[in-house]
């Protein structure tokens, strides 16, 4: 049974990012789904001089293990002022020290939501131009618009919305 490991790109307890990965996550078929919660990852800000005089980090290690054995990967980003959380790029750049190809050249499923309308495109747009890079094959990608308006009870309202989501969701499953 292929492994999925699926995230939100945020530390916040509340994380509306975090309802979608849970809520897509349930639409997956015959996999094993692995749902982390970013604040089990508590690191030291990354810098240079930090990295130099230290060992790599436990939690960084235990991430890169558990991207080590998956086989893809379902990924909800939140945006702050139009980029990565401060604790998902702090993650991003400690785990990729050690492994450059932060995604293990895996199928990946990448989104974001937002209150507002635009559900996150910007952080959206910047995670499609930088994580190909980092070994990810982007495989599908979504926007959820103001969620508040649209996510009630633990799953996508809107019909237009839903649709466009499952289809994504049938394109992950076809890349597995």
């Amino acid at each position: 049974m292929k492994k999925i490991v699926a995230f939100a790109g945020s530390t916040s307890t509340t994380s509306i990012n975090k309802q979608l990965v849970t809520f897509v996550a349930s639409k997956l078929n015959n996999v094993e789904v692995q749902i982390l919660d970013l604040n089990d990852f508590e690191l030291p800000l990354y810098s240079e001089t930090v990295e130099k005089g230290m060992e790599y980090p436990e939690n960084a290690e235990k991430f890169n293990s558990l991207l080590d054995a998956s086989d893809a990967f379902v990924v909800s980003l939140a945006e702050h002022n139009g980029s990565y959380t401060a604790g998902f790029k702090n993650l991003f750049d400690w785990v990729s020290r050690k492994e450059q190809k932060v995604f293990r050249n895996k199928p990946l499923l990448l989104m974001a939501t937002s209150p507002g309308g635009r559900g996150g495109a910007s952080v959206l747009a910047s995670a499609q131009a930088t994580f190909p890079h980092m070994g990810a094959q982007v495989v599908g990608t979504f926007s959820l618009p103001k969620f508040y308006d649209v996510f009630k009870d633990g799953a996508i309202t809107d019909k237009e919305l839903l649709e466009e989501l499952n289809s994504q969701v049938a394109e992950f499953e076809k890349s597995l």
